[in-house]
């Protein structure tokens, strides 16, 4: 790709960047943000060539735009470029959330929506901004692709090459399928691990509390430590799935909560044995 164009450059579109650098498949790089200092930082870290400072000037003969913002800013962000794009410029994202995306997509592309493949790189951390990125931040992670009818296969295919070139294993599904999966695996988790930390800083013996936290707490709540501006977003725009989910697992609080309450020792090891094995049988892929 001679050039690309990346809206937030911060660890999804910083270590894009620096991942299509390490393999020498982009000429320049062009980024957009709402920090001037993050992109000063961007500039010095040799993720960008250039800070941009006209959309219109500068997207128009873009091979590819990443949108790596807050799944909240892309309608805006997609009503602004439409009218610029150029006739072979594609355009993905890297949102947690794709029915949303794809509705703000529909609604403010137009006849460009052919132009963008919803992608959703997994491939996150708690830790947010350019001074996150990483070359090898995607290097055998997963990206799901969540095509809509109208991509043509060959646009459908750059896009799946730029992430493969990233070192992404890339994969498939349906905007709904998507959100419903992710609901389950990522979303919950992190509403759940926000909801004990708030838990306990309501307290008024919090810092008691939290001097004798250990290894347990620790890894439940490493991922209270993301972006509470990006969660926001991701457990609005997937909300209807989330409640779902939420709903399921207040069902189980609710097993657990009985088989406390009446000493059932078989109930909890019965639940505690299934779910160790799940768990000591998966690997991450």
């Amino acid at each position: 790709m001679n050039k690309i164009v990346i809206f937030g450059v911060g660890l999804i579109g910083g270590s894009f960047a620096l991942a299509l650098r390490r393999a020498h498949a982009v000429g320049e790089v062009v980024g957009f943000g709402r920090s001037e200092a993050t992109l000063q930082q961007a500039m010095q870290l040799g993720i960008l060539d250039r800070i941009g400072r006209d959309e219109v000037a500068e997207i128009g003969d873009a091979d590819l735009i990443l949108l790596a913002t807050p799944v909240g800013q892309m309608a805006d962000l997609m009503a602004r470029i439409a009218p610029h794009l150029g006739a072979h410029t594609l355009i993905t994202d890297g949102g947690s959330t794709k029915g949303d995306v794809v509705a703000a997509a529909r609604a403010n592309l137009g006849g460009r929506i052919a132009q963008f493949i919803p992608a959703h790189p997994i491939a996150g951390a708690e830790k947010s901004g350019a001074g996150a990125a990483q070359a090898d931040l995607y290097v055998g992670r997963k990206v799901v692709l969540t095509p809509l009818p109208e991509n043509p296969r060959e646009a459908v295919a750059r896009v799946r090459q730029a992430w493969e070139l990233c070192g992404a294993n890339v994969s498939e599904l349906t905007p709904d399928q998507h959100d419903s999966v992710f609901a389950a695996v990522s979303h919950l988790p992190h509403l759940l691990s926000y909801a004990l930390v708030h838990d306990l800083a309501r307290r008024e013996n919090r810092d008691l509390l939290l001097s004798f936290a250990a290894g347990g707490f620790r890894d439940f709540t490493r991922i209270a430590a993301s972006s509470p501006e990006m969660w926001r977003d991701i457990c609005l725009a997937n909300r209807d799935a989330l409640l779902d989910e939420l709903g399921r697992y207040m069902e189980e609080l609710e097993i657990l909560h009985e088989a406390l309450a009446e000493a059932d020792a078989g109930k909890l090891e019965e639940i505690f044995s299934l779910a160790r094995a799940i768990r000591a049988n998966w690997t991450p892929q």
